[in-house]
């Protein structure tokens, strides 16, 4: 997984979906994912950004996963609870972007469809 250097807010909520948000951007960093990571590697507060993507799969991984799909704006398009291993998440023509987070972050930050999701990366934090 890529080195953390973002954060994902959730503006309508006004709570973190990630802390430590890695950002898979290249094709390489897309294609590995979460790929090598362990549960306990990927706690509350992690999560991958992917983009551009419109699905993610789950294949080979060893834990669940929840997904959040993003448009262009950062709105919620689709949401995924507790995506098993060895899955495929549907495709969302709409979403340019994916967040796949720790299990139960989806419920724990109520996030919901609609909602508007602010990514800040490091370098955007500088003056």
């Amino acid at each position: 997984m890529p080195r953390p250097h973002a954060q994902a807010f959730n503006q309508t909520r006004q709570s973190y979906l990630a802390t430590e948000l890695a950002v898979a951007q290249t094709h390489w960093t897309r294609l590995r994912g979460l790929l090598g990571a362990s549960e306990g590697d990927f706690r509350n507060g992690c999560g991958l950004w992917i983009r551009p993507c419109r699905g993610v799969h789950t294949l080979a991984m060893r834990f669940p996963i929840d997904v959040v799909y993003l448009d262009r704006e950062g709105t919620v398009v689709h949401l995924e609870q507790n995506l098993q291993p060895w899955r495929f998440a549907p495709v969302r023509l709409q979403a340019a972007s994916v967040l796949e987070l720790p299990i139960r972050s989806i419920a724990a930050t109520e996030t919901a469809l609609g909602d508007r999701i602010e990514i800040r990366t490091e370098e955007e934090a500088r003056p």
